[in-house]
């Protein structure tokens, strides 16, 4: 396993815009576990801030495959891309393939990641140790960040292998004496204990409230996470206090419009409570900061801005989450998650119960983008588009300067009134006024005594092809049956994936 990471000015200059002089030394060393460059002059607590952005850009360095595998197995989205990287294909249909590159890229990068902030963290005591009160205190702040951003990666690893590695330090060595693997329930928990930890040195707030690191944590990211992880633990009460407690504090509030929210006007919005940032830094040339956004984009398109770079053809919203959606009488938060083509329509259609179909169902979208048909699938992610108009001029590539959503105030309303109706005590607002919050965004009617069921549909409806969000929801609620959609056949021994073979070469336990 790849145990260091190099992290260069123009990289963290790139994630976050900070003008910081006299930093490139610093950051083009290299940690290795415990071992610091020895040119760190740690007497320099000024510089401490650079550890705590090295971590923000290692958390924002997901290689494109990262997310998609995250999310392919839910039955709000597909692996399209047909005719390239099969096993990717077999595992949305829940045939898994221990050896396929994409289990071991997750595996790996996220624990490299992981590591690099233990390795932060304790490049910040060090700073520590020449501090004068104050800035103890903001190394105090540095390293509750760095737990934050390792806690969300920890909580995804272990979403999606259950039984993982808890590492406590930079010392990669550790691992290797693991004799007992940490359950899902005790990865979950130590990730709740970790934020309390966290929760009192943080700043409160909006991350784009923050002047130091625009859009950097606070309490309420690790309130979020938090109650993440409770609700995989089904522990309900901490869940509805975590996620009443930001919503009490009033900080948030929605994003008037769903379709742009996830575009260029809803970057860092009141709405955001942990988003990956990108730049192009309004410019058509020179440095850039992006996530690879090709796999999700239509292979064939006509863009309004001629010349605008095309997709891969990967993640297919499903059939299924579209007649869902259809059926719901859903408008604006359809279109936003969904670019149609001429064939998807048609595949569509050949239900008789779909015949007749809003206008909105169009191949061109509201930018006049125009979605071609191509061979890799019949739709193509909305959420991950972003308008060829909305790029800078001189930006080619798919979704330039799009940021890249992780968690929105959306789903902790969500979050909260499942906790409620799964029989938490309501520490803020009722669960139908929370629900009602989201529903009035997407100009769907109000709910009188919300159940179970509709709140989870409401979280189908709003969060579809986020992150993997709908596979968890119903492997934690045990609704398999959901999973058996379109040919697919699923059962509890399929929840998680295989260890990556080349990490069970490494670490024996795994193979227990």
């Amino acid at each position: 396993m790849k145990l260091f990471k190099t992290y260069t000015t123009s990289l963290l200059l790139a994630f976050f815009g900070l003008a910081i002089s006299g930093c490139a030394d610093n950051l083009n060393e290299p940690e290795l576990n415990n071992t610091f460059a020895g040119a760190t002059d740690f007497t320099k607590t000024e510089d401490m801030v650079l550890s705590a952005i090295g971590v923000y850009a290692a958390f924002q360095s997901r290689g494109w495959e990262q997310p998609l595998l995250l999310s392919v197995r839910g039955d709000d989205v597909n692996s399209g891309g047909l005719g390239d990287q099969q096993d990717f294909a077999a595992t949305d249909l829940f045939t898994y393939n221990k050896d396929y590159w994409m289990y071991n890229s997750l595996w790996e990068n996220m624990y490299v990641d992981i590591i690099t902030a233990h390795t932060a963290m304790e490049q910040i005591e060090r700073y520590q140790e020449f501090a004068d009160p104050d800035g103890v205190a903001l190394g105090n702040q540095y390293i509750a960040e760095a737990k934050v951003l390792r806690a969300m990666m920890l909580l995804q690893v272990s979403q999606v292998w259950g039984d993982v590695f808890i590492p406590t330090s930079s010392n990669t060595g550790d691992l290797l004496e693991v004799t007992v693997l940490p359950t899902k329930d005790e990865v979950m928990q130590h990730i709740s204990d970790q934020m309390d930890e966290a929760i009192p040195v943080l700043p409160a707030g909006r991350p784009n409230e923050r002047a130091d690191i625009p859009g950097g944590v606070t309490k309420n990211t690790a309130l979020a996470i938090k109650a993440m992880a409770n609700q995989e633990l089904k522990n309900y009460q901490a869940v509805a206090d975590a996620a009443g407690e930001i919503i009490n504090s009033g900080s948030f509030s929605l994003f008037s419009d769903f379709y742009e929210l996830f575009k260029t006007p809803g970057k860092l919005s009141d709405e955001a409570i942990l988003e990956m940032q990108f730049s192009d830094f309004g410019q058509g040339e020179g440095d850039s900061s992006n996530h690879l956004l090709a796999p999700y984009g239509p292979q064939g398109w006509s863009p309004d801005v001629e010349g605008s770079a095309s997709g891969w053809g990967f993640y297919e919203p499903s059939l299924k989450f579209i007649k869902f959606m259809l059926d719901r009488g859903e408008t604006v938060r359809l279109e936003t998650s969904v670019l149609f083509t001429d064939r998807g329509i048609e595949a569509l259609q050949a239900d008789p119960a779909y015949a007749s179909l809003p206008s909105f169902v169009n191949k061109t979208t509201r930018d006049n983008d125009v979605i071609n048909d191509y061979s890799r699938a019949l739709f193509a992610s909305g959420k991950h588009y972003l308008p060829s108009n909305q790029l800078i001029e001189g930006r080619t590539d798919y979704g330039s300067n799009k940021n890249y959503n992780v968690i929105r105030y959306a789903e902790i309303l969500l979050m909260y009134a499942e906790a409620v109706t799964q029989g938490a005590t309501a520490s803020s607002i009722t669960a139908d006024e929370a629900v009602n919050l989201v529903r009035a965004r997407s100009n769907m009617p109000a709910l009188s005594g919300v159940t179970l069921d509709q709140v989870i549909d409401e979280k189908f409806a709003e969060l579809g092809m986020e992150w993997g969000k709908r596979y968890f929801d119903l492997i934690r609620l045990e609704r398999y049956d959901e999973l058996n959609y379109d040919g697919r056949t699923f059962s509890e021994n399929l929840k998680f994936l295989p260890y990556p073979q080349a990490q069970v070469d490494q670490f024996s336990i795994l193979s227990n």
